[in-house]
């Protein structure tokens, strides 16, 4: 295709052949006000009775490639039910024009704007658009539903949230978060930097690349810039505009997923149509299969939505419960679970009647009946946290939790007949501190009569936000303050023999990062307590799933590492006391796609702290990724590195990319090389 040219007939990775009957598809560009162009692919029915609904999934992550197997799976699928099905590339990634300037950007969400108002403008479209997405797209889905474009009816939100300060991959209780503050700020730094592919914008790719890294900027210095709930965050955050949601919301998630606090939120607080789903799931759509199960038929569950709210049919929706939850059952602690044993249940509203809330005195609990306790754990507590985004690899969950509950001060809650826990548990805590700089992880698990201790959730706060995340208000030393920390939402049963065990820790890397100070913290258990949100219900609520469809995935070939290393280690140099946490992401790894496209990825993320040094934590990343065809090859290399002092974070990031434009007689140019230094002063993190 030549430079400017509609990529009519580009669907490089696509293979007609493999599309479900009467399904077809075709690239589009999208034209934006100000004449930039998003690349498009389009599945629609081949033959349609007449205009159809349109389905738009907006994302940065390359239609040409990353997410084309899954985008095989769900976009074909809507097409084969009567549905326009859209996958767009936002603007500055993929083989879209423009730059890419930050998450959820205002340029993103007036992109997005122009997107549904021109899906809902083509002939071939009825006017009534439905937006869906898994993570950014499910956040992107929010924000846009927020701005009520006339032509958006309906959304389906998938492990995604309303609150992008307190809720995502930046802050937690108001807390750096430093396995993904770091991380996933490395991760899109690597991600920005791939070229265009050169099938869709023709000969001028790598000049076009050149302007595309030469505009690309590292983001964790501007998320770590803004360490309290400003505007910054205020913008994007669906939070903040409940009311002007007129779409109908189906919001998704899981309780192996970070963002699940959002569906109850959500359906407590959206005024327009809103149902909840929670499942055991990972960070994935409940179709694909991925641990932890079981799955359901999500894509039958959100045609009924579409149906009702896009056709103006009656699929029986509207009577569903407002929310509806899988409680787990409890099981010995792993890092991997196949399927979780549980049961669904359902709330006709939430928060539920059929929750009570039960109140006990931290000192009546085992461990809180000797006064006074004191909490100052060391540094590597938090090494078996598991990894904040699991996505069903081997080693994502957090394993057993005797060697956390050891670096800890707990207290236990004997368990003499089953109960079960939906909804979120908030401890709040009698402390005081020696210095005015402090965060408390509270953690609750599951111990089992052989003392394995499996977690359930946990919660972190900052004590500078305990008026509000927006605040910045130290501890007065040996002033006696009340740190309410409200844990991440569960479903869980706890059995009979069992322990409900509170467990407090002052320090939790790599998940927070520390302040520059240490503090030893002072519990009072005669003034803290623990809320309980007790599900009395114990009947069967009739709540159930069809079996998965999807459409047949894109025929790929995984290409194994030529050296495999672990997934996650952790190591400890006993002289030094440095502790280390070594972490493959598993976001999928080479593979070879149907036109011949040969795609690497290799990444690795490593977490070190000494015991005794808050500032001694150092967060590491660095990616290396190659696209290659006969006719041309890509590749780029980057690393990203985050340390602190007590008065600042420091991050240096590098890229370097290099481009054969051409058969392999032609030599490979660089094409590019940076480092980026950055150094952001602390105020209340």
């Amino acid at each position: 295709m030549t430079d400017g040219a509609t990529p009519a007939t580009f669907t490089a990775i696509g293979d007609a052949g493999s599309l479900p009957e009467g399904v077809t598809v075709r690239d589009e560009w999208i034209p934006m006000p100000d004449g930039v162009r998003l690349h498009t692919r389009i599945w629609s029915p081949a033959s349609p009775d007449g205009p159809v609904p349109v389905l738009l999934e907006y994302l940065p992550y390359r239609l040409d490639d990353w997410t084309a197997p899954r985008d095989s799976e769900r976009h074909p699928w809507y097409a084969q039910h009567g549905y326009a099905s859209v996958r767009v590339d936002i603007r500055g990634s993929g083989s879209s024009d423009g730059f890419f300037d930050d998450e959820y950007s205002e340029q993103e969400l007036r992109d997005g704007e122009a997107v549904i108002a021109w899906l809902g403008a083509q002939e071939w479209s009825t006017g009534a658009v439905g937006m869906f997405g898994i993570s950014w797209g499910g956040f992107n889905a929010l924000q846009l539903a927020a701005r009520a474009p006339a032509a958006l009816k309906a959304i389906v939100t998938v492990c995604s949230t309303d609150d992008r300060y307190d809720n995502d991959v930046h802050y937690v209780g108001g807390a750096v978060l430093g396995i993904d503050m770091a991380a996933w700020g490395a991760t899109m730094f690597a991600f920005n930097s791939r070229p265009p592919r050169p099938e869709v914008v023709g000969s001028g790719w790598v000049d076009r690349w050149r302007e595309r890294l030469e505009a690309n900027r590292p983001m964790t210095p501007v998320w770590l810039s803004h360490q309290e709930r400003d505007d910054y965050w205020r913008h994007g955050s669906a939070a903040e505009e409940y009311g002007n949601i007129g779409a109908a919301v189906l919001a998704v998630g899981g309780w192996a997923d970070p963002y699940r606090d959002a569906v109850l939120r959500l359906v407590s607080n959206v005024q327009s149509p809103v149902k909840g789903i929670v499942g055991p799931w990972s960070h994935q759509y409940p179709d694909r299969g991925l641990a932890p199960g079981p799955s359901i038929g999500f894509l039958q569950e959100t045609l009924r939505w579409w149906d009702r709210w896009l056709r103006d049919e009656d699929t029986g929706v509207e009577q569903d419960p407002a929310l509806r939850a899988w409680i787990n059952d409890g099981e010995a602690p792993a890092t991997y679970y196949a399927s979780r044993r549980g049961r669904w249940v359902g709330a006709e509203a939430w928060p539920s009647a059929a929750t009570h809330r039960r109140v006990l005195p931290l000192a009546t609990l085992r461990g809180g009946g000797d006064g006074p306790v004191v909490v100052r754990s060391p540094q590597h507590t938090g090494a078996d946290a598991g990894r904040f985004f699991p996505f069903g690899n081997a080693t994502d969950l957090p394993p057993d939790q005797r060697a956390e509950d050891g670096r800890s001060v707990c207290f236990d809650l004997p368990v003499g007949k089953a109960f079960d826990l939906l909804g979120n548990v908030v401890v709040t805590l009698s402390v005081t501190s020696d210095e005015p700089r402090a965060t408390l992880t509270v953690r609750l698990c599951d111990v089992a009569p052989d003392g394995s201790s499996t977690l359930v959730t946990r919660g972190v706060l900052n004590a500078a936000k305990r008026d509000g995340m927006d605040r910045n208000d130290p501890l007065v030393p040996g002033a006696t303050a009340s740190l309410p920390v409200q844990l991440v939402a569960t479903g869980h049963r706890f059995a009979a023999g069992h322990r409900l065990r509170i467990a407090v820790s002052s320090s939790y890397w790599p998940w927070v990062w520390p302040h520059g100070t240490e503090a030893t913290l002072t519990v009072d258990p005669t003034t803290s307590e623990v809320c309980l949100p007790v599900w009395t219900r114990d009947t069967d609520d009739d709540v159930r799933f069809d079996e998965p469809e999807r459409s047949a995935p894109l025929a790929i070939e995984r290409v194994a590492p030529t050296e495999r290393l672990p997934q996650r280690t952790v190591t400890h140099d006993v002289e030094s006391g440095e502790w280390t946490l070594d972490v493959d992401p598993g976001y999928g790894g080479g593979r070879v796609y149907p036109d011949g496209l040969v795609f690497s990825e290799d990444a690795r993320e490593t977490y070190r702290i000494r015991s005794d040094d808050p500032n001694s934590a150092v967060a590491a990343s660095r990616w290396s990724i190659g696209l290659a065809k006969p006719e041309w090859t890509a590749r780029l290399e980057t690393s990203s590195e985050v340390t602190a002092d007590a008065d600042a974070f420091h991050v240096v990031n590098t890229v370097r990319a290099w481009a054969r434009d051409g058969g392999p007689d032609v030599d490979e140019v660089l094409v590019t090389e940076q480092t980026f230094v950055d150094d952001v002063p602390r105020t209340s993190a």
